[in-house]
């Protein structure tokens, strides 16, 4: 294999520890926020993105939101980011 083979993404999801769970809102429509989808971008940084449905139920799309700018939100960010470079590390190939 080539060292030269370009990986387009690499991106994780997780689930938000109930107690940093938050609610946000769009066209009138509120959403609790459950899952984070983390990515590591070309330049090293990470991107995270929150994501799930309407707290009313219904078929509402599955919609991202931005994560609030709070220590404990980009603190479990670089968390999993790291567990999950750990896992990747340990993969005993295809399955």
């Amino acid at each position: 294999m080539s060292s030269d083979l370009e990986v387009s993404a690499l991106a994780i999801n997780v689930t938000i520890p109930q107690a940093l769970r938050w609610t946000d809102t769009r066209r009138g429509e509120e959403f609790q926020l459950t899952t984070l989808n983390v990515r590591l971008l070309p330049d090293g940084h990470l991107a995270a993105k929150a994501y799930d449905r309407p707290v009313g139920g219904g078929r509402g799309a599955y919609v991202s939101f931005p994560v609030p700018d709070e220590p404990e939100l980009a603190a479990l960010v670089v968390e999993v980011a790291g567990r999950a470079g750990t896992l990747w590390a340990a993969h005993r190939g295809l399955g």
